[in-house]
């Protein structure tokens, strides 16, 4: 029997629990991972507050880093190869927050040597969700860019994603997270009262693409106002206003984004491997202490990244 989290009802972090599971030996097509690190995500705890009663009780935890302990008859893990011993990240799986998972291996990867648990097990859904944001916006080197709560973990990674193309990228975000925005290339503007004129007065000429992070009012109010052309404004946290206003709102359960997503998880891994998409990890939390962490999450301002160690 091993440790892992579970939503027993529908509800944020407070209705989470710490229970023993039997985790199943791999078959074909599989590979169990002793967990060494867990990824985490808005999207864990959002994912348990509403859904079929049917899915009761849902494992949480998207994305986790550890070492193969077992390997299905005939498999090979999404990278190439993979044996007993070896240091792999995955993602999307379900029920990351664990201490040993059983996960299809087409869903693992190696993970690179230069890569710590903590950043490898927070690399992939930020990075994919990032890289999906640009594919939909077309975003490319000759646009100027608004990064709406660029300090945060998909916004860090837009930052970083867009830097290679030479785009000029704005980044919204309080004054404490200015030096977070600049040290991965994007120019500091704070958000508030006024946040459409100091961007004005950053790009007289004009901006071409917006991609929202934070689905307030205001970010999309300023990206409308901004953009001309609402094909090149995408949200992946404002579904609602997308929908009334016209314009894109990207998500890993739309079946477009998800191929997308899942086709881009080599070459995220490979950037990052080679030190050019970096992951800022802000605290750690032994697994048992999931609750208190998720509760930080949910606060929405983490400071960075967070992990699970069991």
């Amino acid at each position: 029997m091993t440790k892992h989290w579970v939503a027993p009802r529908f509800g944020g972090s407070e209705v989470l629990e710490y229970v023993d599971t039997e985790v199943p030996a791999p078959g074909p097509g599989e590979v169990t991972i002793d967990v060494r690190a867990a990824g985490m995500n808005p999207a864990d705890t959002k994912h348990t507050r509403q859904g079929d009663p049917s899915d009761l009780p849902i494992a949480v935890g998207y994305e986790v880093a550890g070492v193969l302990s077992a390997v299905g008859p005939d498999t090979e893990i999404a990278s190439g190869g993979g044996a007993v011993g070896d240091e792999v990240l995955a993602f999307r799986v379900a029920g990351g927050w664990a201490e040993r998972i059983t996960v299809p291996a087409a869903d693992v990867f190696a993970k690179p040597a230069t890569l710590a648990f903590p950043e490898a097990a927070n690399l992939l859904l930020a990075a994919a969700t990032a890289a999906d944001m640009i594919r939909v916006t077309r975003a490319e080197g000759r646009d100027t860019i608004v990064v709406h709560g660029a300090s945060g973990a998909v916004g860090v990674s837009l930052l970083q994603l867009l830097r290679p193309l030479g785009a000029r990228v704005i980044g919204t975000a309080s004054e404490r997270n200015a030096d977070t925005v600049r040290r991965f290339g994007g120019e500091w503007v704070a958000y508030g009262d006024g946040l459409e004129a100091r961007i004005r007065e950053l790009a007289p000429s004009g901006v071409d693409v917006a991609l929202d992070c934070v689905g307030t009012d205001e970010a999309v109010d300023v990206s409308l106002a901004l953009v001309a052309d609402r094909g090149r404004i995408v949200t992946i946290a404002a579904q609602g206003r997308a929908a009334r206003d016209g314009f894109p709102a990207v998500g890993g359960g739309q079946p477009e984004s998800k191929a997308f997503r899942d086709s881009v998880r080599q070459r995220l891994i490979d950037l990052a491997g080679a030190g050019e998409l970096e992951v800022p990890v802000a605290r750690t939390f032994p697994l048992g202490e999931a609750k208190a962490a998720a509760e930080l999450l949910e606060s929405q301002h983490p400071g960075g990244k967070l992990a699970l160690i069991p």
